[in-house]
């Protein structure tokens, strides 16, 4: 019963994480009116799917421990209950998010929940000198670097094509940014599904490849039922955008996504979209930044809360 549990909540775990991720790749899609939203609601899916399958078939090298960050010893996290508490907690985290039209960390939210939990099973000796990469480090780094070149790049294009008067191919740039988005939305599907898989590795009886399909798909109907909201903070509210901010703010989130994904940086596909969103809009001086600094404190507060709720959660099922 307990090994069903943990299916059922990695699943809501899955549908949350497709609800406030999957439509990121594409929000300049939709804000810079490239495409409408169903468009780029579609487009995000099917390229989600496709990292998603892939994933699959690299899951031997892409599947990684459930305690890779060390936070707790394995004995600790390879419990049910533990990882029933962790799974409820961060997707429960990532829902209000989302409800809310805040875009966050799925893996921030994990991170606070093993901690909330590890907290309750044994005390202070979670590791919490992990925390400065898993957490800090992202947190600083990732908006930083996303604005400084989302600024640099944007800046650069139009440099280029008014000082050598070059004709601006419409199409040429719709392409490219579909592109863009696509490739973005696809590496988070390679990313995010292995990562979700990995909390029900411990259900022995299920298949690698027939589980992180499900997985996959409830990533897929989360983002095609409960995107919306995010979706409107991240293509409306951050800042306007025109065709040429939205393919630059793209070209940085692709870079930036592969290069982590490649060398292991610690930074944030969240933060880095939200931030080379917002570093375009500073070139034409509309970001606004009420909703700049609510979502800043909606990442601050992601650790925090899934810790809560996880520990009460864990408490709950022990008793």
């Amino acid at each position: 019963m307990l090994l069903i549990s943990l299916f059922i909540a990695t699943l809501f775990l899955a549908y949350s994480n497709g609800a406030n991720d999957n439509f990121k790749g594409v929000a300049t899609l939709f804000g810079s009116r490239t495409s409408s939203y169903q468009t780029a609601i579609l487009w995000a899916t099917f390229t989600t799917l496709g990292g998603a399958v892939t994933a699959t078939f690299l899951a031997s090298t892409l599947i990684t421990n459930f305690s890779v960050k060390g936070l707790v010893p394995d004995a600790i996290a390879n419990e049910p209950e533990f990882r029933i508490a962790v799974a409820i907690a961060a997707g429960l985290t990532i829902l209000v998010a989302t409800l809310m039209g805040f875009p966050i960390s799925t893996t921030h939210s994990l991170t606070g929940a093993i901690i909330g939990a590890g907290l309750v099973a044994i005390g202070l000796k979670v590791n919490f000198v992990t925390l400065g990469n898993s957490f800090i480090l992202p947190l600083l780094l990732s908006p930083i670097i996303a604005i400084s070149l989302g600024v640099g790049i944007y800046s650069l294009s139009n440099y280029i094509i008014s000082k050598w008067n070059l004709p601006v191919n419409q199409k040429m740039i719709d392409n490219c940014h579909f592109i863009s988005a696509g490739i973005v939305s696809f590496a988070r599907g390679l990313n995010d599904t292995p990562k979700i898989f990995s909390i029900v590795l411990i259900i022995e009886y299920f298949s690698v490849q027939g589980g992180m399909i499900t997985i996959a798909i409830a990533m897929a109907l989360g983002g095609l039922l409960n995107s919306q909201k995010v979706a409107i903070t991240m293509s409306e509210k951050i800042t306007s955008i025109n065709h040429t901010q939205g393919l630059s703010a793209n070209i940085v989130t692709a870079i930036l996504v592969i290069l982590a994904s490649r060398f292991g940086l610690p930074i944030s596909t969240t933060y880095v979209s939200v931030g080379s969103i917002f570093g375009v809009g500073l070139t034409s001086k509309k970001p606004n930044m009420h909703v700049f600094y609510q979502i800043l404190l909606s990442w601050i507060l992601t650790l925090p809360t899934a810790a809560i709720i996880s520990g009460i959660t864990y408490r709950l099922l022990q008793g």
